[in-house]
């Protein structure tokens, strides 16, 4: 049996709430992600996810605690749902990668020293080839695809990802789901927002589900049940 090359960390929410003036976005959350695992978060639109992960990343004011446990120093990748941009801007795929990785400006281009992961991380979305073209000339399946390639560098222990299967076509998608299956095998923890109720099932070594509150956590064969959901996505 192989050994994982990285141990990624758990994750604990404990009693978290967010208000936001007179409303209350999320109610007593409490559930548990296992180290080196993929869980997925569900919900009907507007009940509290991205505030919820939000809130994990330290974006949004809570009560309650939300602890990440790992053994040393911790990288962490993000992938949020949408790049906005200004699509007028002279900005290469290269030049963003140089933004988002060290500390010099983009026209001073990318550290030697840091090229060879950016093409690695590139290679891995299938963009090394359009490292050239400006951000305004990219599909935005492709845009999707940069966004997982910056929260490639480095390689995480704990990636973050706020449904990045938006706008991408079937083979970026089929990229995805490959890259999501080394990552796991090397021990990187995985905290996935998503809708695919199908392929949660199939990728998902565990899932919650969160409408304001949990309704229900656990191993998706268990408790992804027609009843469960169906009063899930109901209830208001």
């Amino acid at each position: 049996m192989n050994t994982p090359a990285v141990k990624g960390p758990g994750v604990t929410f404990a009693r978290v709430n967010l208000s936001l003036g007179n409303t209350s976005i999320l109610e007593d959350i409490s559930f548990t992600i296992e180290p080196g695992t993929i869980h997925c978060l569900i919900g009907p639109n507007g009940g509290g996810k991205t505030s919820l992960l939000r809130s994990l990343l330290g974006q949004m004011p809570h009560t309650g605690q939300i602890s990440i446990a790992g053994d040393g120093p911790l990288t962490m990748g993000y992938v949020p749902q949408v790049l906005t941009f200004d699509h007028t801007l002279p900005i290469t795929v290269d030049d963003f990668m140089a933004m988002v990785c060290q500390d010099l400006p983009a026209f001073a281009g990318i550290r030697a020293q840091l090229r060879s992961a950016i093409d690695q991380a590139l290679s891995r979305v299938g963009l090394k080839e359009k490292r050239k073209r400006t951000m305004g000339q990219l599909s935005g399946g492709e845009r999707q695809r940069l966004l997982l390639a910056q929260a490639l560098l480095p390689l995480p222990d704990f990636l973050i990802l706020d449904e990045p299967m938006t706008g991408l076509d079937k083979d970026g998608g089929s990229m995805l789901r490959d890259l999501l299956i080394q990552m796991k095998s090397r021990g990187t923890t995985i905290f996935w927002i998503h809708h695919d109720l199908k392929e949660v099932k199939a990728m998902a070594d565990a899932v919650t589900c969160v409408n304001r509150r949990v309704m229900f956590s656990g191993a998706p064969d268990r408790v992804l049940t027609d009843g469960q959901v169906l009063e899930a996505f109901s209830t208001q």
